[in-house]
């Protein structure tokens, strides 16, 4: 994998949207350029969670901005997350073709849990080296993260669905603050917060809080007199009671509460009242980094052989008890078929190749569940399981691959012929090569199998092999024969000696 000079993240908030560049120097990062805008996409999902198109237009105004400056960068030194307004959003596929054409670059909507990892590696980076477990509070426009972690490593993930867009919006329409809305809003926080409370209990000595909710409270509170440092419950009541006097957003005038904070700085206030009279907390540090800081020392993980999607792919194979032997027997053919079938279309297809060879790893966790099916069952577990550092659409993309490694494909809505996303030819290549890995495998054994071929000119696939070793293998031959009809279901023609 290419290592990059300049790496940028850019953070699809549900408040802001944000865009850091950095230089990498000796596997550290050195911040060169930052771009924010309050684009407030959580503030146009509607009732029915549609984004509105005012909301639309505002995220697509911003990320054409964005794009300019990113121009110059190769796609694979620049990662795009989407939050929660994204995740939760129904019609956010439909908005996404828009963005990543706005902005140039491929937008990834990430899991909570997922953000939650992420923002705790921005977070430890940013702050002095601590051997004390932490507790990482971040509260976002759409959702508010907790972690729990140690120097560099998060223990504990979760994410909460409650933002200062959301929760504003709720509890303070038309920016109106009072004594019953403001308890009604603290109360809900709490209760949101006791999901989690008694498996954090004991298990951290510091608390820290990330993002921009986090820092306006901390800046209102110490220019006002009410903290020397950071946040305190104190100091909190205080703002609270500021608050219920001034009865209105528009009239809340304070010191350190800047502009663009002022439309949501009721509902990031109320969130972080509940967070901390659930947790127990008595006083919070902030921190600088977050979630664009976590993206790029995960990023730039990927080039030094740290690269967390490789970790996962590991755990999962031991917590699904995969045969780790049958799995290598089958990633090596399916990777070394893959390779010849691109070194005949001449296409850049390394993000790929690496995906055929999580998925030939992954291919059997299925049987954990059931061996009728497993690879429906697999599908479903990479669809839908945390899988730190994967995006949902990566996930997405692994449970495709696992789920087509057998059985009829023109169930599968990619493959159909009238299907409005037709799967492209590069993944219809790697669906063929982890079949045809599977079908030689089937025996489990380290058979020895003759020189393989393979090769396409779409539609038509011709894979080289010795007849007299099919001869020789009657199963083989009989297996090869019923996939010839299965891929010929879905366009693909495939031949071979018989």
């Amino acid at each position: 994998m290419n290592e990059y000079s300049i790496l940028a993240a850019v953070d699809l908030g549900s408040n802001s949207f944000k865009l850091q560049m950095a230089r990498v120097v000796d596997s550290q990062i050195y911040p060169l350029d930052a771009l924010k805008e309050p684009v407030r996409l959580a503030a146009g999902v509607d009732a029915n969670k549609h984004l509105d198109a005012a909301s639309q237009q505002r995220a697509l105004d911003c990320l054409k901005r964005f794009g300019e400056r990113l121009r110059d960068l190769p796609r694979g030194a620049v990662r795009c997350v989407g939050t929660s307004a994204l995740r939760v959003a129904e019609n956010a596929q439909e908005f996404l073709e828009q963005a990543e054409a706005a902005l140039g670059y491929p937008i990834e909507v990430i899991a909570g849990r997922e953000e939650a990892r992420l923002i705790y590696i921005g977070v430890a980076h940013s702050l002095p080296a601590s051997n004390q477990p932490r507790l990482v509070v971040d509260i976002g426009g759409g959702s508010t993260e907790c972690i729990v972690g140690k120097a560099y490593t998060p223990r504990l993930m979760e994410s909460l669905h409650m933002g200062c867009v959301n929760f504003t919006q709720r509890f303070f329409p038309g920016g109106r603050i009072d004594k019953h809305g403001l308890k009604q809003a603290e109360l809900t926080a709490r209760a949101e917060a006791q999901t989690i409370a008694a498996s954090y209990a004991g298990q951290w000595r510091e608390a820290v809080g990330s993002s921009g909710s986090a820092r306006a409270l901390a800046d209102i509170l110490m220019q006002n007199g009410w903290a020397e440092t950071g946040i305190t419950g104190a100091g909190l009541a205080a703002l609270r009671a500021q608050m219920i006097r001034a009865g209105s957003l528009d009239k809340l005038e304070l010191p350190g509460l800047k502009p663009d904070r002022k439309p949501v700085i009721a509902g990031g206030f109320a969130i972080m009242s509940g967070v901390f009279a659930e947790f127990g907390i008595e006083h919070m540090t902030v921190a600088e980094g977050a979630l664009r800081e976590g993206v790029l020392y995960d990023l730039m993980g990927r080039f030094h052989h740290r690269d967390m999607r490789v970790a996962t792919v590991e755990q999962f194979m031991r917590r699904y008890h995969v045969d780790t032997r049958q799995a290598e027997r089958v990633t090596a053919l399916a990777v070394r078929l893959f390779d010849q079938l691109q070194a005949d279309a001449a296409t850049g297809t390394a993000n790929l190749r690496a995906f055929l060879q999580w998925a030939a790893q992954l291919h059997e966790i299925g049987i954990s569940i059931a061996h009728s099916g497993y690879h429906k069952h697999g599908a479903y577990i990479l669809a839908n399981a945390d899988m730190p550092g994967f995006s949902r659409m990566d996930q997405a993309l692994l449970a495709r691959l696992v789920r087509a490694q057998r059985g009829s494909l023109n169930k599968l809505p990619e493959f159909q012929h009238d299907s409005p996303e037709p799967a492209d030819p590069a993944t219809r290549h790697a669906v063929l090569a982890l079949r045809l890995a599977v079908l030689f495998y089937r025996s489990r054994a380290d058979v020895a199998l003759p020189e393989l071929r393979l090769g396409c000119r779409d539609p038509a696939c011709q894979l080289s092999l010795a007849a007299e070793w099919l001869a020789d293998n009657p199963l083989t031959a009989t297996a090869l024969e019923e996939e010839m009809e299965d891929l010929k279901a879905v366009g693909i023609k495939l031949t071979y000696p018989s």
